[in-house]
């Protein structure tokens, strides 16, 4: 059990703190937790706190800490001895039973005042373990669902349940070491409450600075489905790809997929069974300019993710002034508010997600124009700012700001 952050024993005034951020997933790894880890300990840099990051190396080597740029920013890293888990195309993780003698000796030389985790896996499993020890603060940020890692254990249904049984079980376990755990939003910590014994999660945005983005108001000359992010099961691709050979022909829809994953050839193999491979581009990777200009350029984001505890895909396409199409599943309600932003589908469904992306994409200008400033001012509650003046107070032991 968990309550919000009290006064007690906490750094005082305003200096800058020493804080320890432990990742089991990082740059330059691309996805959600990686990336709200990567901005976070920036921006803490930013604010003139000393940042040390612990994170999975790229190769079963334990290195000296290095100064890493993360985000336009210097800061320590220490990289993990770390093994590749062969299912997984890029997931990489520590031993478990080495992971405690990995952290110990540098909380015992950095000293932190605060230990961040983001998740309660291999790494910060052992820091919550090694911090607690210490009488040093700890707070949680759980970006996982269990059920999410189930496409990747190649274990049978039956032992799949009791993995995710056993999994909440040492979360709850993890959890009761901290100060406090959050997540991304209000739904995802009612999640958790509600599948361990928990309480007082807090929901804190995973943050976005709005100014990186360049929204295009303007009509479109021709329609851009977009979708960014992993290409795994739970992420629901193949469910657009269906739609989109649902569309009408007369309105000539692309569709651009960016990121990387292990579903990708499935995915392509798809599209070509469905006869809409020459309208559907495979991005991969793309640099930050390009995503940006990716984003601009889109009439749609669409995302039937059935697994997503906030989303900073769907907030950069916000960002961007896109109306978002998105699966009625976990925290995407919380971004996308049917009828206003864009429309929200039932999970699974390729023909309705058809229905709500022909809704925008024939949309008259004003009524387009109407949803792209829905998105801007949706996210504007977003901002990263907000997110860091949160996880100080967090951290110092302190309210917690409106």
């Amino acid at each position: 059990m968990t309550t919000p952050a009290t006064p007690g024993d906490h750094p005082s005034a305003d200096r800058p703190l020493t804080i320890v951020i432990g990742c089991d997933t990082f740059a330059p790894d691309i996805n959600g937790a990686a990336r709200f880890a990567e901005r976070l300990a920036a921006g803490l840099v930013r604010r003139g706190h000393d940042v040390h990051v612990i994170a999975p190396n790229r190769r079963y080597r334990r290195e000296k800490p290095q100064t890493e740029v993360v985000e336009g920013e210097p800061m320590t890293v220490h990289r993990l001895p770390s093994v590749r888990w062969p299912p997984h195309d890029w997931l990489r993780f520590v031993w478990p039973w080495r992971a405690k003698a990995h952290v110990r000796p540098i909380l015992d030389e950095v000293k932190p005042d605060v230990v961040h985790i983001q998740s309660h896996i291999v790494i910060g499993r052992a820091l919550a373990r090694e911090a607690h020890k210490r009488g040093i603060p700890l707070v949680a940020t759980n970006h996982v669902m269990a059920e999410n890692i189930l496409d990747f254990t190649t274990l049978p249904p039956l032992l799949d349940k009791r993995v995710v049984r056993w999994a909440w079980a040492d979360a709850a376990r993890t959890f009761s070491l901290t100060r406090a755990v959050t997540t991304p939003t209000r739904k995802a910590a009612d999640f958790l409450e509600s599948t361990i014994d928990i309480q007082g999660v807090i929901p804190i945005s995973c943050g976005i600075d709005k100014a990186n983005y360049t929204p295009d108001l303007t009509p479109r000359d021709a329609n851009r489905i977009l979708f960014v992010g992993r290409l795994t099961t739970e992420k629901g691709i193949d469910v657009v790809l269906r739609a989109l050979a649902k569309l009408d022909p007369a309105l000539d829809a692309r569709f651009d997929i960016v990121g990387g994953g292990d579903q990708r050839r499935n995915l392509e193999t798809l599209a070509q069974q469905l006869g809409v491979s020459e309208r559907v581009t495979f991005h991969g990777h793309t640099s930050e300019d390009e995503l940006r200009r990716l984003y601009s350029r889109a009439s749609v984001f669409a995302i039937a993710s059935i697994a997503e505890l906030q989303s900073i895909a769907t907030m950069e396409a916000m960002a961007s002034g896109l109306p978002v199409v998105a699966a009625n599943a976990v925290a995407l309600p919380h971004l996308v508010h049917d009828g206003e932003n864009g429309y929200l589908f039932e999970p699974g469904d390729a023909d309705e997600l058809a229905a709500r992306l022909t809704d925008v994409l024939t949309a008259s200008p004003d009524e387009r124009l109407r949803m792209q400033q829905a998105s801007l001012d949706g996210v504007s509650v977003h901002d990263i700012d907000r997110t860091l003046d949160t996880f100080e107070a967090l951290y110092r032991g302190r309210p917690l700001p409106e």
